[in-house]
């Protein structure tokens, strides 16, 4: 057609441009990454976070216990209980005096000693683990070897336990402890993200089918997705000497990765195809996708990633963990979409439609669909009354963020994580009843210059002995002594146990009232407080002194992008808005399911009256970034509309209805991944998947459909507004095609 070939202006247009004109460069140069990041992260290794990052007593306790030298066991102990509905056989007049009684306790012990793997084998006789109504009693003991590993060790064990119950169907006889937890969690934990993973890619896959009718163009997404996040787990390897990784980090990086690899592809290969169905030649076509739609993916991927970086303010090795790896994921799919996507495409040409299934209509020249009726009937509607379509809008979610005030956070406990659907939940609980605060322990560590020396024994006892006047334990509070390093660690049961409002009260007792009367009297004695219940507290306590600044940067630096890369104030200020208005919704969500119960059974959960501690800031990070996503896209689409001289109302109805089917096809796909994340079986990660498939959905609709139109119509001309003092700032907007390139005119003409 004798196209005069443009500079392209700008990193997105230049990028296409260079891997259009040399394809098999840019597909090379795309797979040598992938190989070398996965072959140097293999060859690296990866580095995981442990539980040192924790600052408070928590950390000052671990300190002391390291630099002591002491490697605290993992503490096992198997439950023998009789009463009502125990056992086989009933078993409800049975006491830990009677005969068969002890029989089952020398069984039990004789079992697990035998398996090699345990030591210091304690009768409930001895260290009168025995409960105060006769019916319940502990075998304690401690796994050998490194305490991290006892999990993949205790099977054995286990399986000791399960003979010797079989042999006394009268009794209850069941084992729980750090070990076993451990493998649980474990088996849970890979158990879940196994179903997620193989789940994932192809409802994608799937939903892609669906909207593109064919067989190529739905498996480029995908593939480029998964690409992306080989690449990087081995860079996730390779940064965790430095930074140190997780599983949960590795799994969080899985769930982006997929949503904005397969969306930034998305939006791309739709605009391209798009320009096609007007008849351009396909080199044209893929230098106005290139400076449009990827344009709008670099500002999105851009601002995913500053969002991802705030996560490295909370000073939480987790937290940062999943930032960075969040980070690095949407970072090399949104080079991979700008640079190997344009190589596919060129190369592909019109083989992109190869594999059209023959059941899906096509709806329209070139494969993309037409105009979406129900858009345009809603866009119509919200634009003849725009005041009255945000006020309405800005309310439902007002009223549906309002729960959030409310909100309860902490640590969840076993048997809030399971619930019913793991039998230790069930262990756990009647552990509590009986022993309350034994399945969970405060411990603490005191440490002094002489721990024999009597004014210290004197005040260990004093603690010992008020921290159950107190009413914060029922005791026995347990000792062990490690005189070569002048360290004594003490075990309180605390009461309330799993009931963590009244376990954190009980803490509070001991670390305000109970240890400045006794420890904190003797000079030079440290004693930190310990254990679950404190982990929990000092984790929220530092997440929330992390909030604040994390908050304020992914906001002002959204603001800043959003304003250099659309040159107007008021833009940037609407999409801030826009996104806590969203982000507030899905905390509302959250609470009324999750933390209120208020129809949890209709996503397979259950109220379990608190919000696991880390998600709300992770939601507020993950939902600021991938909000932009559409909300880039579409206001993207409108600036081009205007630019090409359209009036600002027309522009808007012409930006959101045109850019309605790939708008929802990628919200589909997101919710889709992250409903899957739903169905787990941790309450954590069914939180997660709600929380985040409702925010996408509500931005997909009720933000980007309706709100958006409607301030947009109701701002008129002041849309564009940029004062004269901020005139000096950069101006990124040049990707933009323009008239030229949007305007079915002769190709030759198109500026990019």
């Amino acid at each position: 057609m004798g196209n005069r070939t443009a500079r392209a202006r700008g990193i997105a247009a230049r990028a296409g441009v260079w891997s259009a004109r040399h394809r098999w460069a840019a597909v090379g140069i795309w797979i040598l990454f992938v190989v070398v990041a996965m072959g140097v992260g293999s060859a690296t290794g990866r580095t995981d976070s442990g539980d040192g990052d924790l600052k408070g007593e928590i950390s000052q306790a671990q300190s002391i216990v390291d630099k002591a030298g002491i490697e605290e066991p993992a503490g096992e102990s198997v439950l023998i209980q009789a009463g009502a509905g125990a056992g086989k056989g009933g078993g409800a007049a049975l006491t830990a005096d009677d005969a068969r009684f002890k029989a089952a306790v020398a069984d039990v012990m004789k079992a697990v000693g035998a398996t090699d793997e345990v030591t210091a084998v304690t009768s409930p006789y001895k260290s009168d683990s025995i409960s105060k109504d006769g019916r319940s009693a502990l075998v304690r003991f401690d796994m050998r070897g490194a305490p991290d590993t006892a999990g993949d060790r205790v099977a054995p064990v286990l399986k000791a336990v399960d003979e010797v119950a079989k042999k006394h169907d009268g009794l209850r006889i069941e084992e729980i402890g750090s070990a076993s937890m451990q493998k649980t969690f474990d088996d849970a934990f890979g158990d879940d993200f196994q179903q997620a993973e193989y789940s994932a890619v192809p409802v994608a896959f799937g939903i892609l089918l669906v909207a593109f009718g064919a067989l190529v163009a739905a498996l480029l997404p995908v593939l480029l997705a998964i690409s992306a996040i080989m690449a990087t787990t081995g860079l996730m390897a390779v940064v965790s000497h430095v930074q140190p990784m997780s599983d949960t980090a590795n799994s969080v990086m899985l769930l982006v990765g997929l949503a904005v690899g397969v969306d930034y592809c998305l939006f791309y290969l739709r605009r391209e195809r798009e320009e096609r169905a007007k008849g351009r030649d396909p080199e044209t076509a893929l230098r106005i996708a290139a400076a449009t739609s990827g344009r709008a993916v670099v500002v999105s991927g851009v601002t995913v990633c500053v969002a991802m970086a705030g996560m490295l303010f909370t000073g939480i090795t987790e937290f940062q963990a999943m930032g960075l790896a969040s980070l690095m994921v949407v970072a090399v799919a949104m080079v991979g979409s700008v640079t190997v996507l344009p190589a596919l495409l060129s190369l592909l040409g019109e083989r992109v439609e190869k594999g059209r299934l023959p059941f899906l209509r096509r709806r329209a020249k070139g494969g993309v669909p037409s105009e979406s009726r129900l858009w345009r009937a809603v866009v119509g509607r919200v634009l003849k009354r725009p005041g009255i379509s945000v006020a309405v809008a800005a309310g439902l979610l007002a009223a549906i963020a309002l729960p959030a005030l409310g909100m309860k956070t902490q640590q969840l406990t076993l048997d809030q994580e399971f619930g019913d659907s793991l039998p230790i939940v069930a262990t756990y609980d009647r552990i509590n009843e009986a022993f309350p605060g034994g399945a969970e322990p405060a411990e603490v560590v005191v440490k002094a210059d002489d721990i024999d020396a009597a004014p210290v024994r004197a005040a260990i006892a004093d603690f010992r002995a008020r921290a159950v006047s107190s009413g914060a334990s029922k005791g026995p509070v347990e000792m062990t002594v490690h005189r070569d390093a002048d360290v004594a660690i003490l075990s309180v049961p605390l009461v309330g146990g799993s009931d963590q409002d009244r376990a954190e009260r009980s803490l509070g007792i001991l670390r305000d009232d109970v240890r400045p009367a006794t420890l904190g009297e003797v000079d030079g004695v440290e004693a930190p407080v310990t254990g679950q219940v404190a982990g929990s507290k000092d984790f929220n306590d530092q997440l929330g002194s992390s909030v604040p600044p994390v908050f304020a940067f992914v906001v002002v630096f959204a603001f800043l992008l959003m304003l250099l890369s659309f040159r107007s104030l008021t833009i940037a200020l609407t999409s801030i808005v826009l996104n806590l208005l969203s982000v507030g919704a899905a905390y509302g969500i959250l609470v009324m399911v999750f933390q209120h119960g208020w129809g949890a059974s209709l996503v397979g959960a259950e109220g379990v009256g608190a919000i696991v501690a880390w998600l709300p800031l992770f939601l507020f990070v993950i939902l600021f970034g991938l909000s932009m996503d559409y909300h880039v896209f579409v206001v993207s689409r409108i600036r081009e509309a205007r630019l090409q001289g359209r009036t600002t109302r027309d522009a808007i109805s012409h930006g959101v209805i045109t850019t309605a089917g790939v708008v929802t096809s990628a919200a589909v796909i997101m919710v889709a991944v992250f409903a899957i994340f739903g169905t787990l079986s941790m309450q954590s990660m069914k939180q997660m998947g709600v929380g985040l498939a409702a925010a996408v959905l509500i931005d997909a609709t009720v933000i980007r459909g309706v709100l958006l139109p409607a301030v947009m119509a109701a701002l008129g001309e002041r849309n564009w507004y940029l004062p004269k003092w901020l005139r000096w700032l950069p101006d990124m907007t040049h990707d933009e095609t323009g008239t030229e390139a949007a305007a079915p005119p002769a190709p030759e003409k198109v500026t990019v």
